[in-house]
């Protein structure tokens, strides 16, 4: 029987500007999203139920209910699309999950990519409703490796201009930050949005603009997450990172750097220096790169 393997990429807020919050309580965001090449790795093979099973280095805590998000996922293509078989599902998890690098909802991207085509239907597209109500991330992995504009509530996605080739360093410390906590602890949720990026820029062109950019959900996360200050301080400290942010709500940092041989050694030095940091250098997807 054939089975479709895949993987599901770290999603990146290189900037996180939060510009209002709805009467519904969903918050407006306007970020500028990039795929990191690090994955986590799926499979599907058809089967008459739905199943899933999960191994791998942060299989911990991930749940193989229905309340797992690729479940979810499959069930609301199944819905949407009429299906009536099912499929056993896996995924090998790389990724920390809740660490701002949107790890489950790429997993449910690749999954509704993945089941489109095991099951012979027309894929969910990124504006569907039913994929937003999957979660805020989940549309933006749709696209991914391509780097895009989302706003919204997340729903709205545009293409941005060719970003220049450029590595990643992402570091985790050991320490969980609840999203509705870091929303909570926010004093201001009505700032400005993101400036113009530049079209065609190189690098340190595009590392100029991106200092001048944004993450407002970052000062909540270190009050809760004081570890984070000491990450970004780690980051900020080495002479290959141009420049260093938080990921999400975090507790995800990243270092952005030039080239791979430069992420690799600043992963290197950061592991070498807290080794209990979840530590992972990465090609920036979707850029005009040549590695």
């Amino acid at each position: 029987m054939a089975t479709i393997k895949a993987i599901a990429p770290a999603k990146v807020n290189l900037t996180l500007h939060v510009t209002g919050q709805r009467d519904d309580g969903y918050h407006l965001l306007d970020s500028l999203v990039v795929f990191a090449g690090v994955c986590d790795q799926l499979s599907a093979t058809i089967t008459p139920d739905l199943k899933i099973s999960v191994h791998g280095p942060f299989s911990g805590g991930v749940p193989t209910d229905e309340s797992n998000l690729m479940m979810r996922a499959a069930q609301v293509l199944r819905r949407v699309r009429g299906v009536i078989d099912g499929a056993s599902l896996t995924l090998e998890k790389h990724l920390p999950h809740a660490a701002g690098i949107g790890s489950g909802s790429s997993d449910a991207a690749i999954t509704l990519a993945m089941l489109a085509e095991l099951w012979g239907v027309a894929p969910l597209e990124a504006d569907h409703p039913a994929v937003a109500a999957l979660g805020a991330d989940v549309p933006v992995c749709l696209a991914a490796p391509n780097p895009m504009r989302m706003s919204g509530i997340g729903e709205e996605l545009t293409p941005v201009p060719q970003l220049p080739a450029c590595a990643i360093v992402l570091v985790r410390p050991k320490v969980a930050v609840p999203t509705a906590q870091v929303f909570a602890k926010m004093t201001n949720k009505n700032d400005a949005p993101m400036t113009p990026m530049p079209d065609g820029a190189d690098y340190d062109a595009f590392v100029a603009w991106l200092r001048e950019q944004r993450n407002d959900m970052q000062a909540a996360a270190q009050a809760i997450a004081p570890e984070i200050s000491t990450v970004l301080a780690k980051l900020n400290s080495l002479p290959g990172v141009s420049v260093a942010g938080m990921s999400g709500s975090g507790a995800t940092c990243f270092g952005l750097v030039k080239d791979m041989a430069t992420a690799r050694h600043v992963a290197r030095i950061v592991q070498v220096s807290q080794m209990d940091w979840w530590v992972a250098p990465a090609e920036v997807l979707g850029t005009n790169q040549v590695f």
